[in-house]
């Protein structure tokens, strides 16, 4: 498969729950559940990782210019805009955060009343960037009314939550992106005793609904580690790629890795497979 193990030798490194990179594919930031950035640079060689040059790293600060410390520190979905600036959510004490540098006093979002109902360890997992430069929020492990997954919208300095995202209950939202072509992608992860699942699903999202649901991605049990991170891009033969990190929790038995495929047809596969 098209995955690589990633290790450095350094104490904050682990735990990545979020991955955003450049137009080519390149430039790599990811995120740790630790609240730390960290910038590096992506090797391939026949469409496979081969590589990453790790480069500067951050820690994550409060309004006040503070380092995030205790329960304030579980970040957990990364989203970055086109002008560079990164809207950060976290978990526990439930909220998203604005940074227009990842070293940076951040900028907190209005709270919406939408996220005093959200679990303890269940908040905003996922956050993307429309192509209309608006924010979508998506829980872990919450349900609206109706059974479905709810899409929180960040417009105009207010939250909305328009519509939900149909779910079987199989499998709990932890990234999201969109792609290329404007279409949402929803990154999924199940568990069991003999380990994780992955799915992607994506949709074509309206003011008024989520349409066109195609499932581009399902693996069996134990075929890669934790993924949480999902980062979409196009690469020099124009396909779309997916590209995922996997959260180790900071355990010896599991690994970072990155893993990406190749979509085509509507089916994603290996993008070592040439």
């Amino acid at each position: 498969m098209g995955d690589f193990a990633w290790a450095m030798q350094r104490g904050w490194f682990g735990g990545f729950s979020g991955i955003e990179l450049s137009r080519d594919g390149r430039d790599m930031l990811a995120m740790t559940d630790r609240a730390r950035i960290v910038k590096a640079g992506i090797r391939r060689e026949d469409g496979r990782i081969t590589g990453i040059t790790p480069g500067r790293s951050w820690a994550l600060h409060r309004q006040n210019g503070k380092v995030l410390i205790g329960h304030t520190v579980d970040s957990e979905g990364l989203a970055q805009a086109a002008g560079g600036d990164l809207f950060i959510s976290f978990e526990r004490i439930h909220r998203v955060s604005h940074y227009p540098s990842p070293g940076g006093p951040s900028r907190g979002l209005q709270r919406p009343p939408m996220l005093r109902d959200l679990p303890f360890n269940g908040g905003i997992e996922a956050l993307a960037i429309t192509p209309d430069h608006d924010l979508i929020a998506v829980p872990e492990d919450h349900r609206d009314s109706s059974g479905d997954i709810p899409l929180f919208l960040w417009r105009d300095g207010q939250w909305s939550n328009p519509f939900g995202l149909p779910t079987d209950g199989q499998f709990l939202p932890v990234g999201a992106d969109f792609g290329p072509h404007g279409r949402f992608y929803l990154l999924e992860r199940g568990f069991n005793l003999f380990g994780f699942r992955t799915r992607v699903r994506s949709w074509h999202l309206t003011d008024t609904g989520a349409q066109g649901e195609r499932c581009e991605l399902q693996t069996s049990t134990g075929t890669h580690d934790n993924l949480e991170g999902l980062a979409l891009w196009r690469d020099d033969m124009g396909r779309v790629r997916l590209t995922m990190i996997a959260d180790d929790n900071f355990f010896f038995l599991q690994r970072t890795e990155l893993v990406e495929y190749a979509l085509t047809g509507g089916v994603a596969y290996s993008a070592a497979t040439r």
